[in-house]
């Protein structure tokens, strides 16, 4: 709390000097302090252990770790005040009310996991009149779009998560068949485990009558690893291309140059403080890299093609976005393409499922998943289409029942970590 209120006071203050006519400071000059003061502050408590560890394994050094603990939503409030403070530097905002500043970058529904909001698409909803007015239909939408989301996360991604936590711990022991199981688990535990908090997060926020940006678009359904991060965590998306890609110069610079900017901009989008978090984002800037080398040659792809290609690459990669180091990650990347033997029954993969439930039953649940993520309209889609009647009720009440049922046990959104 208090980290967050010294934040908020810090970025309000910079915030409105960008906005005054009369200082000593630069406009220029006052932005990249408030940048960096924010930057380091994330820095210091994200990364001070992870660049530490490494200096002390680099060098043979004993360097004392602080093993701090990851400020809740320190990513989301920086990145959010960042924007705040590069659209006031443009003359884009004007914010000369504390409380309404510190109302925006609080808002409870998208603080912990997002979506990245911009002032300038909040602050009139919030100020608006008709957001105290109380609208059935947003109600009963919000309560929609939240049973649905929280479905996703107790129901689905929940349960994914006993296949791909067991399998990354036995990774040694795997088969073939295995290992894939694993890496698919963990892809859509993954995408509902955050696309579940996402819709929450919309559907609390519509109680409010506020509207939030979407977040995810159906990213498995994406025919190129371009066309996946538009559908993937879109916010950051949006926001790493407006204030990161496009001020590095986009594709309007030379040639060369235009190879470089997508590793640039994936070196900053790394989650973890952890080196198999950085090869991820290496992996998906050099993709990008392929991608526009591939457009630009014209070359036309099969569209099944282009989606078996781009879903497998997401998938391979995320193995190494999700294990604990390079060795787990390549134990698990070798059983998947050397072949290592497998059982042809229902039961083949018990060895890595938890006692709680049966084999077929999470086997079920990964097979009817990925169907629902690749081939079924998203949880966006059938918001846009929502009626409030009868058949909308009992489906929901139906989701919301099972999701109670299965809220007895503790667990966590993944992208809290990050």
């Amino acid at each position: 709390m208090a980290l967050i209120l010294i934040s908020m006071l810090f970025n309000y203050i910079i915030g409105n000097s960008l906005n005054t006519t009369k200082k000593k400071i630069s406009n220029k000059h006052l932005l990249i302090f408030g940048i960096f003061t924010n930057l380091s502050l994330l820095a210091y408590f994200k990364y001070y252990d992870f660049f530490i560890s490494n200096i002390n394994y680099i060098f043979n050094t004993n360097l004392t770790l602080l093993h701090l603990l990851l400020p809740l939503a320190i990513s989301f409030f920086t990145f959010q005040q960042i924007s705040y403070l590069v659209d006031s530097y443009k003359q884009e905002t004007k914010e000369y009310d504390f409380l309404n500043y510190a109302f925006f970058v609080s808002f409870f529904p998208q603080l912990i996991a997002g979506p990245i909001v911009h002032h300038k698409e909040m602050m009139p909803q919030f100020l608006s009149k008709f957001s105290l007015v109380i609208k059935h239909k947003n109600i009963a939408l919000g309560i929609f779009i939240f049973i649905i989301g929280l479905f996703k996360k107790v129901y689905i991604a929940d349960k994914l998560a006993i296949m791909s936590t067991n399998g990354f711990n036995a990774s040694q022991a795997l088969n073939t068949l295995e290992a894939w199981t694993t890496s698919l688990s963990y892809t859509l535990q993954l995408y509902y485990d955050f696309s579940g908090y996402t819709d929450m997060a919309i559907g609390i926020a519509l109680l409010f009558n506020i509207k939030l940006p979407i977040n995810f678009n159906t990213p498995y359904k994406a025919l190129s690893i371009q066309d996946f991060w538009k559908r993937w965590h879109i916010t950051l998306s949006k926001f790493l291309r407006d204030y990161i890609y496009i001020p590095l110069g986009g594709n309007r610079v030379p040639e060369g140059r235009i190879y470089i900017n997508p590793n640039d901009y994936f070196f900053i989008r790394w989650h973890g403080a952890g080196i198999t978090f950085i090869f991820w984002g290496f992996l998906h800037g050099f993709a990008l890299i392929i991608n526009h080398i591939w457009k630009r040659l014209n070359i036309k792809m099969n569209k099944y093609i282009a989606w078996f290609l781009t879903f497998n690459f997401i998938n391979i990669t995320w193995v190494f976005f999700r294990a604990d180091n390079f060795e787990q990650a390549l134990n698990i990347i070798k059983k998947m393409f050397i072949y290592q033997g497998f059982h042809v029954d229902i039961y083949v993969i018990k060895y890595i499922l938890a006692n709680t439930l049966a084999s077929d039953k999470l086997i079920a649940i990964l097979f009817v998943s990925f169907i629902l993520s690749i081939f079924f309209k998203n949880s966006i889609e059938l918001m846009q289409n929502f009626k409030p009647n009868y058949k909308n009720s009992i489906f929901i009440l139906t989701l919301a029942l099972v999701s109670i049922l299965e809220m007895h046990q503790v667990s966590e959104f993944l992208y809290f970590n990050f």
